[in-house]
């Protein structure tokens, strides 16, 4: 799909991948629709970026329904939707709070789902769109003390095998992009005796660029990203 005019939402925006995709996005000419719970947050990256900015809880119906209408109004119908939100709670399983853990899949997996239904819904009429899901080393293997992280991103794996299976031939690219391992940050920096250990958000918008531009003949369902010293 060609991004120059595009307009490309991403849901569950932070000073992470989804800045550096956000910038990406920008440099090949698309209008951008930003959202988060926090949008203050947002303001130097919308301004950096021509950015629309709306404020957004994925995990309920009626505030994911208001950001497309929104949306909608004031940038048009999508072509690209990225959804990047999710929870985490960490603990013994025997110690986990059920109410955070509730809350955690709501946004990891009752959020991508009404994400990508009001996405579908935008895109079925004029047969093209695309919609990606950013999945992370949990929806591969749960790890000890994160079950409910893993919880949510199994879930959204099945979601976006069952989306893809369904809006593929109707002419909507559904993809799954699995991020394995850490990302780059001012927080979280390469060890010095450890270069290029850490994914590099640039390098990640890259290949969600690349996923968004494959031609229909050639779509990727999933994608893997990980350092060259990350196990798997």
């Amino acid at each position: 799909m060609p991004l120059q005019n595009s307009v490309c939402l991403i849901v569950g925006v932070g000073d992470g991948l989804s800045a550096s995709l956000a910038r990406s996005l920008h440099s090949c000419g698309a209008r951008l629709a930003l959202a988060a719970r926090n949008t203050a947050k947002l303001a130097g990256l919308a301004e950096a970026t021509s950015a629309e900015v709306f404020p957004c809880d994925a995990s309920k119906a009626e505030d994911v329904a208001r950001l497309f209408a929104d949306a909608g109004r004031r940038l048009g119908a999508p072509d690209v939707v990225v959804y990047n939100a999710s929870g985490r709670v960490r603990g013994p399983v025997a110690e986990l709070e059920p109410a955070a853990v509730e809350r955690a899949l709501a946004v990891t997996a009752f959020g991508a789902f009404l994400v990508g239904q009001q996405a579908a819904r935008a895109m079925l009429p004029r047969g093209s769109g695309t919609i990606l899901f950013t999945g992370a080393s949990a929806g591969l293997k749960g790890f000890a003390q994160s079950a409910p992280f893993a919880m949510g991103k199994f879930a959204l794996r099945g979601l976006a095998q069952s989306m893809a299976r369904e809006l593929g031939p109707k002419g909507i690219h559904v993809a799954h992009v699995v991020v394995d391992g850490a990302i780059l940050s001012d927080r979280n920096p390469n060890p010095a005796n450890a270069p290029d250990s850490r994914l590099d958000p640039d390098a990640i918008a890259a290949a969600y660029i690349h996923v968004i531009e494959q031609p229909r003949s050639a779509w990727s369902s999933e994608l893997e990203l990980r350092p060259w010293v990350e196990p798997f």
